[in-house]
């Protein structure tokens, strides 16, 4: 495969070989029915980052990334460096530094040595521009 992959944050994962896989999203399987919808929702999130990134300020790309990621980890402290959120919204690290630092001073992050926590969830959604909701209510519609 000419891509790679990686986590963002620490997790477990499950793995299938090929054959049986195949076997399951072969035809009208529930498996393949959700595989489609989740590569839909993804879709529609690839599409509006790359929207976001090219027209909303990094402080509302921010808080938007880390919405994404409190959603998908299920906690409100986890892991993730400046270093990653400047290749994920393609800015320099300094410039994540600055969003990050405005965020915890308004009391919605707080941040340590790559470490992030959601202390104003209701805040943070504020601090955010519109593409958070778009994205999250796609995942939510096609994937439940």
């Amino acid at each position: 495969m000419p891509l790679s992959a990686f986590s963002q944050v620490p997790g477990d994962a499950l793995r299938m070989a090929t054959d049986p896989f195949k076997r399951e999203v072969g035809g009208d399987s529930p498996l393949s029915s959700l595989l489609c919808r989740y590569a839909q929702a993804v879709f529609i999130f690839i599409a509006q980052s790359s929207a976001c990134n090219a027209t909303h300020p990094i402080r509302q790309r921010c808080a938007r990334w880390m919405l994404l990621t409190h959603d998908r980890v299920g906690s409100d402290e986890f892991p993730l460096t400046h270093e990653f959120l400047s290749q994920m919204l393609a800015v320099r690290r300094a410039s994540v530094t600055e969003a990050a630092g405005s965020l915890q001073k308004l009391g919605l992050i707080s941040y340590k040595r790559g470490r992030i926590a959601v202390t104003d969830r209701a805040g943070l959604e504020a601090a955010s521009c519109e593409c958070y909701g778009v994205i999250r209510r796609e995942f939510d519609r096609m994937v439940g």
